[in-house]
């Protein structure tokens, strides 16, 4: 199943022309923080996707994830309506109760452009936003970012392996946001792990979880950085190298390879 990919988008594309500083009044331009995740994974795709309308092909939607995640903030919701601190809070010692805003519902929005939590970046004219999976708020009245996270494994969970990078990128990319929107942010965000059991007998029609919450420190002061070289990025007209763990890139270059040296019709990717 394709997932609706587009191999060739013409929408949502960065043009120097009107998005570019060098203009008297130039447009907006919106950027997510997944896509400014792919810019720190890879500027090469970062630069196809977001220049030349060529993404990734997308991967199958993650429904058991998607169905975690949805009833964990109908959970939370249950107790922010009665302003009072969830069991986990109690049992983590962690001083806060679900945040109660009457943005929270869009700030968990992820259509483009509307949903989110959104800040426009001056120094690039982004459009910077977000969907956070839930905010609470400490005593001393500064919010806390929450992400929910799922998996199902033999081991405990944890933050330890270098992969989650980007999970800790998220979260203070969020933190980043909402300090933008004049929020007091804690440091401290947390998230909810939650681990499907594996050690059980039997299937029976149902999953069991274990939940974890994780401290984690956050510091946002990477992220105006990051944005402005991912401006530069796109103001280019030559894509930049590709980073050099990215399996995307080793793929085409293989591939191209591949056809200029074997395939008798020729072709090669770039």
């Amino acid at each position: 199943m394709a997932y609706g990919y587009n191999p060739k988008r013409v929408k949502n594309l960065f043009d120097p022309l009107r998005h570019g500083s060098g203009q008297a009044a130039p447009e907006p331009f919106t950027l997510s923080r997944s896509k400014l995740e792919n810019f720190l994974r890879c500027p090469r795709c970062f630069y196809l996707d977001r220049r030349l309308g060529v993404d990734k092909p997308p991967t199958p939607p993650f429904t058991l994830n998607s169905a975690v995640d949805l009833l964990l903030k109908k959970e939370f919701d249950r107790h922010r309506a009665r302003g009072r601190a969830h069991p986990l809070m109690k049992h983590y010692k962690i001083e806060a109760v679900p945040f109660k805003h009457e943005a929270m519902d869009r700030w968990r929005e992820v259509d483009f452009g509307r949903g989110g939590i959104h800040y426009l970046h001056p120094e690039t004219n982004f459009d910077v936003y977000g969907a956070v999976d839930d905010i609470w708020q400490n005593k001393a009245g500064e919010l806390i970012v929450v992400d929910y996270k799922a998996t199902s494994k033999d081991e405990e969970v944890n933050l330890d392996a270098e992969w989650q990078r980007s999970y800790k990128n998220q979260l203070e990319i969020y933190q980043w946001l909402f300090r933008q929107n004049n929020f007091p942010v804690s440091p401290t965000g947390y998230f909810v792990y939650v681990n499907g059991r594996r050690d059980k007998e039997s299937f029976d029609g149902k999953l069991e979880f274990t939940v974890k919450v994780i401290p984690y420190e956050g510091d946002d002061s990477w992220v105006s950085g990051k944005l402005l070289a991912a401006k530069n990025c796109l103001m280019s007209d030559t894509a930049p190298a590709p980073a050099g763990d990215c399996e995307y890139c080793q793929y085409r270059a293989a591939a191209g390879e591949a056809l200029s040296s074997g395939s008798k019709s020729g072709g090669t990717l770039f």
